[in-house]
């Protein structure tokens, strides 16, 4: 009969207690796989810079990172430039009605249409801002080259509509040179949209991203807008040398644009293709640089042209100055009403003034051209009392001229034909006392017979 295993002999087996050192141990290893495995994936994760919030995308840290001053400084720039674009668009439409040179009138479109493309530049400051990806690459590489082309055409538009201003001082339509800025505008847009198709649709087995783009494949998208900014700045040129000079100031506008625009963009693309590499910081200096562009480039739009334009465009030329000075329009306002109250008041007054005197035709007419010898019914009536002070007159009151009037008393007065006859009476006795020799009598017009 075999004998009983002991108690200590059954302990040998895995089950027994003597093997659970052995399993703490596989399980302490399993759970440090797993922090290890947990530790990496803690360490990726990024902590928003100071500034930003815990819950904003990694997209928009450039926004508000304290850290990286250049995004902060040109957003606020941008903005700033939004908003004064939008102010200048509604100043120059609504100074439409209060412009009085029919040339300048003819601009007001295209110049709008060019704040429309200035307003697109400082808007698209915050495409570059951002970080990239499939939307913000997208729109990068079609709008930068389409909103210069807009600005550059309208610049080319205008300097040959100053072409023939200063040489006939008559341009073309407004019609004509707002289709020229837009299908010069339109030949870019073309371009553009060709190439970010092919260049897309280009990368085979992968997904499309736009994001992949060499430098230098960006600056030779961008040869016809350097065609356009060239063509401007020779086309403004011939202007200053025209025949009617009020139109020379509005070439310099174009050249000073032109000219800050070309240094803008030798300076961005030495940087972009060269200097950024050289300095190591390739990646992360080229969103700062072509956004700096679009600041720089859009101010300067603002400031030496768009400005100088929309204060110059309600002044009236100098040929039209001095055709109002000699022949002034009536208008209708609060002065004209003024002014004409007072001179109707003037004319009044001065007819009141100029009732006693003959009234003159055009041709200066005598007061004695009447007269033709006969004797009137209005004659000069002396007083008694201007008889005895004048004393005695020599020769006979035969003939007595008519005073010379504009306005004859009416003929026939009873009161007037007594005094008369007095007065002759009475100068007839004080002859006859003093003049004894002779013994003529004077006698009275009105005794006689008249005709």
């Amino acid at each position: 009969m075999p004998s009983a295993r002991p108690w200590g002999s059954i302990g040998k087996g895995p089950w027994m207690p003597r093997s659970a050192p052995a399993l703490r141990c596989r399980m302490g290893a399993a759970a440090g796989w797993v922090l290890l495995a947990l530790l990496p994936a803690a360490g990726g994760q990024t902590t928003p810079p100071s500034g930003c919030g815990k819950d904003l995308s990694s997209l928009y840290y450039n926004l508000c990172d304290l850290s990286a001053a250049w995004g902060i400084v040109l957003e606020a720039v941008a903005s700033l430039g939004v908003v004064t674009s939008f102010v200048l668009t509604i100043v120059l439409v609504a100074s439409l009605p209060f412009v009085q040179d029919s040339q300048k009138k003819s601009l007001v479109a295209t110049q709008v249409f060019f704040l429309l493309g200035t307003f697109g530049l400082f808007c698209l400051t915050f495409d570059f801002i951002v970080g990239p990806d499939f939307s913000t690459c997208a729109s990068r590489r079609f709008l930068f080259g389409v909103l210069f082309g807009i600005c550059f055409s309208c610049l080319l538009a205008h300097a040959v509509a100053l072409n023939f201003l200063a040489r006939r001082n008559q341009g073309p339509r407004c019609w004509v040179t707002l289709a020229v800025a837009l299908l010069l505008a339109l030949v870019e847009v073309i371009i553009n949209a060709e190439w970010l198709i092919i260049t897309v649709a280009r990368q085979e087995g992968s997904s499309p991203d736009p994001c992949r783009l060499e430098d230098a494949d960006f600056v030779m998208a961008l040869i016809y807008v350097m065609f356009l900014l060239v063509a401007a700045f020779g086309t403004a040129w011939p202007a200053l040398c025209g025949r009617y000079g009020r139109w020379r100031k509005h070439s310099a506008f174009i050249l000073a644009t032109t000219s800050l625009s070309m240094a803008i963009w030798v300076a961005w693309m030495a940087m972009y293709l060269y200097g950024n590499r050289r300095a190591g910081e390739k990646p992360g200096w080229d969103d700062p640089t072509l956004a700096i562009a679009l600041v720089s480039n859009a101010c300067a739009f603002l400031l030496f042209y768009v400005i100088p334009e929309v204060t110059h465009v309600t002044r009236r030329s100098p040929e039209q100055a001095f055709e109002d000075d000699i022949y002034p329009t009536r208008g209708v306002g609060y002065e004209t009403i003024l002014k004409e109250q007072k001179s109707q008041s003037m004319f009044v007054e001065n007819k009141a003034f100029s009732m006693d005197e003959p009234s003159f035709g055009k041709k200066p007419v005598s007061p004695y051209s009447g007269y033709n010898g006969q004797l009137l019914t209005s004659v000069y009536q002396p007083t008694e009392m201007a008889l005895m002070h004048k004393g005695p007159t020599e020769g006979p009151y035969d003939v007595i001229l008519p005073r010379a009037s504009t306005a004859s008393p009416a003929a026939g007065s009873a009161s007037s034909t007594l005094r008369a006859e007095d007065a002759f009476a009475a100068q007839a006795r004080h002859a006859g006392a003093q003049r004894d020799s002779r013994s003529c009598q004077v006698q009275s017009p009105y005794g006689r017979n008249r005709w």
